[in-house]
């Protein structure tokens, strides 16, 4: 018997490649848990870049081309790729496209596994006549499904672990605990007037002006950075080439602590500490919506300036529903954030309506956790019965 013949140990295959960093793995390794810890499922992701999952799942360095880890098989994917049988479930997140020999394999199961084309998160209007559409394969007589995440019941939904949002709640009505975290970052008591803001973003050339803005202001400001693209605009405006996790700097009413590369939970608890949240590309965006605090998104650039129409559509959604002031400033400094304006120009109207931003971004938060979660929505979507 063959092993494509075989019975697969496994529910779900996951092929990631790994295109913007932590990005694509991102949302790969959050789904590979959720549907193991959240569904019983067994699982197993595919890996092409080992060296950036690593920043994610530290074992993966002292890892060959196999490890097991938070309930997940991770495989290298590599060239041969192996023999193996299919799972009852197969995911190419964000149309990567398995192996070749795999899709091979996958015909000649019986049965033939679901094949499911996890797409990128967009709040577009069309989004929800795509998903849920089949494309058959030219030869084999598989047919592929397409799963569109997205912020309406007519899409997949938005990845969302079980008890996320009770856990949240219980680090923010623990003040010891919110302190005794910070500390463990080596960061100071900080006084109740001072604006908490975490900052990961890709490079943003008007950063320092807008620096030099919470410098001079009477609010004082501590910018919490994990390493990342974005240190180094920080570290232009202090006048720095470079500084390790640990360190603290100060100008005026700013001080920016820059923090070591952290973990999904460390990175859901920072977001929850911060009254402001600067977010990039797609998980860290998702992450800030669950966390319910105003935020900043820095969506990942494309050919022709597409990303603007899907910042617009995001837009439209968010909003709605809040004053037109507070709405206008916040649009205004989204687009400088993203290129189309001045940062610290567009910065004093977004300031002055954070607060009602704040309990705005609450209801939107609490809106999005009434629908149904990406990973149950993908053990439906597959027609795996949910354990």
């Amino acid at each position: 018997m063959s092993l494509s013949d075989a019975s697969s140990a496994f529910d779900w295959d996951i092929f990631c490649r790994v295109v913007d960093n932590f990005g694509d793995i991102g949302v790969c390794w959050r789904l590979a848990r959720c549907l193991a810890r959240d569904h019983g499922c067994a699982v197993r992701l595919w890996v092409d870049d080992w060296g950036s999952f690593a920043r994610l799942c530290p074992a993966v360095a002292e890892a060959g081309d196999m490890l097991r880890a938070q309930g997940v098989e991770v495989r290298r994917w590599c060239e041969p790729f192996p023999d193996v049988a299919p799972a009852r479930a197969v995911v190419e997140a964000f149309a990567c496209e398995p192996p070749p020999g795999y899709v091979e394999a996958m015909a000649a199961c019986t049965p033939r596994p679901q094949w499911i084309n996890l797409e990128y998160l967009s709040a577009e209007d069309w989004v929800e006549g795509c998903h849920g559409l089949s494309s058959p394969h030219p030869r084999l007589g598989l047919t592929k499904r397409f799963c569109f995440p997205g912020f309406t019941p007519r899409t997949g939904g938005l990845l969302r672990e079980k008890g996320l949002i009770a856990e949240r709640e219980r680090f923010r009505a623990d003040v010891a605990m919110r302190r005794d975290w910070l500390a463990g970052l080596g960061i100071p008591a900080v006084s109740d007037d001072t604006r908490l803001v975490s900052l990961f973003a890709y490079e943003q050339p008007q950063l320092p002006e807008l620096l030099r803005v919470w410098a001079a202001a009477p609010l004082p400001t501590l910018l919490l950075v994990p390493e990342g693209r974005v240190l180094g605009d920080v570290l232009r405006f202090f006048g720095r080439d470079e500084a390790k996790a640990g360190e603290i700097l100060a100008a005026g009413g700013l001080t920016a602590a820059v923090l070591p590369f952290l973990d999904a939970a460390d990175y859901d608890r920072l977001l929850w500490a911060c009254a402001l949240n600067f977010v990039r590309g797609e998980d860290s965006f998702v992450r800030a919506q669950w966390a319910a605090q105003p935020f900043v998104w820095h969506i990942y650039e494309q050919d022709e300036a597409v990303h603007h129409d899907k910042l617009e559509a995001f837009l439209a959604r968010y909003l709605a529903g809040l004053d037109a002031p507070a709405a206008d400033a916040t649009r205004a400094f989204w687009k400088a954030w993203n290129g189309e304006g001045s940062l610290a120009a567009a910065w004093p109207a977004f300031a002055a309506a954070l607060p009602r931003l704040a309990s705005h971004t609450r209801r939107w938060s609490d809106g999005l956790a009434e629908s149904q979660d990406l990973a149950s929505a993908l053990v439906q979507f597959s027609e795996l019965s949910v354990k």
